[in-house]
C-alpha cells in the first residue's frame, strides 16, 4: 500500500475505546497524520491512561463509560459543543466494546439483565452515536464524513460459546452498512482488525468455554501469530487514506496485509 495521505485542513477525529489497545494505537497514529488545527476527541472509561494519553497527544480527553446512561450523555455533551463549521472532516472511530462472558453457551444464558447489559453497550451504543454524529454533522459540500466500525471475524463467522459477542458485531456491521446506504456521501467501514496481542485477547484465550476455540488462540499466542496493535492501526488507516474501499464494506486485516 501507499502512504497513507489525508486531505489538508482541520479534521475532528472521534475514537472510543482510546485508552489502550486498538483505540490507542489509532489515536497515535493518527496525530502524526492529521494537521495542526485539526482535534483528537478520546473517549474512555479510564480516565487516568485516558488524561495521559491525552496530554501526550494535545488530544481532548472525554472520560466517560458508554456502557451508561451518564457516560453517554458526557459524550453528547461533549460533541454538541464541538461547531460543525470548523473542521472539513469528521471521522469516528467506533472502537469501544467488551468481549463479555464468553465461558457461556448459549443453553447458559439465563439473565436477561445481564444479555442486556451487554447488548446496550455494544450495539445500542455505536448506533446512538453514529446518529448523534451524523446528526451534528449534517452533509455540506465542504464536509467529508468518514465512520468507521472496528468490527471482527465474528460479523462473519460463529464462535462457539461466544454468541454475544458475534452477535453484537454481526449487528454492527449491518448497522453500518444501512449508514451506508441511507448516506452515500458518508464514508463507512467495517474493519476486522485480526487476533490483536491484547488484554481482550488474554481473556479469550483464559476464559473461553470452547476448549477447541481456546486452544486456537492459545496456539496463536504461543507462536507469536497474534496481532500488535499499532500495526493494525497503520493498516487501517492507510486503508482510510487511499479512499479504495466499497462504502459499507467488511475489510479484514489479512486482506491487506503484504
Amino acid at each position: 500500500m501507499a502512504q497513507p495521505g489525508f486531505p489538508e485542513g482541520p479534521t475532528l477525529c472521534i475514537i472510543t475505546g482510546a485508552s489502550r489497545g486498538l483505540g490507542r494505537a489509532i489515536a497515535c497514529e493518527l496525530r502524526t497524520l492529521i494537521s495542526g488545527s485539526s482535534r483528537l476527541l478520546l473517549v474512555a472509561r479510564s480516565e487516568s491512561a485516558l488524561r495521559d494519553l491525552s496530554a501526550h497527544l494535545d488530544a481532548v480527553a472525554v472520560p466517560a463509560d458508554l456502557s451508561t446512561a451518564a457516560g453517554r450523555q458526557v459524550l453528547e455533551s461533549a460533541i454538541l459543543d464541538i461547531s460543525p463549521s470548523h473542521f472539513h472532516h469528521v471521522l469516528l472511530f467506533s472502537n469501544a466494546g467488551s468481549l463479555g462472558d464468553v465461558s457461556k453457551f448459549v443453553a447458559d444464558l439465563s439473565n436477561p439483565g445481564e444479555i442486556e447489559s451487554f447488548l446496550s453497550f455494544n450495539v445500542v451504543t455505536p448506533a446512538w452515536l453514529s446518529g448523534l454524529i451524523l446528526r451534528h454533522f449534517p452533509p455540506k459540500p465542504d464536509l467529508r464524513r468518514t465512520l468507521v466500525n472496528i468490527s471482527s471475524l465474528c460479523a462473519k463467522e460463529p464462535f462457539p460459546s461466544w454468541s454475544l459477542y458475534c452477535t453484537a458485531k454481526a449487528a454492527n456491521d449491518m448497522l453500518f452498512r444501512v449508514i451506508a446506504a441511507e448516506n452515500p456521501d458518508v464514508r463507512v467501514l467495517n474493519y476486522a482488525p485480526g487476533p490483536l496481542d491484547t488484554n481482550m485477547q488474554f481473556q479469550a484465550r483464559t476464559q473461553t468455554g470452547d476448549l477447541a476455540l481456546r486452544c486456537l488462540f492459545l496456539e496463536k499466542s504461543k507462536q507469536g501469530e497474534l496481532v500488535r496493535c499499532d500495526t493494525s492501526a497503520h493498516t487501517l488507516l492507510q486503508l482510510i487514506a487511499l479512499d479504495e474501499f466499497q462504502s459499507g464494506s467488511h475489510i479484514d486485516f489479512y486482506d491487506l496485509k503484504v
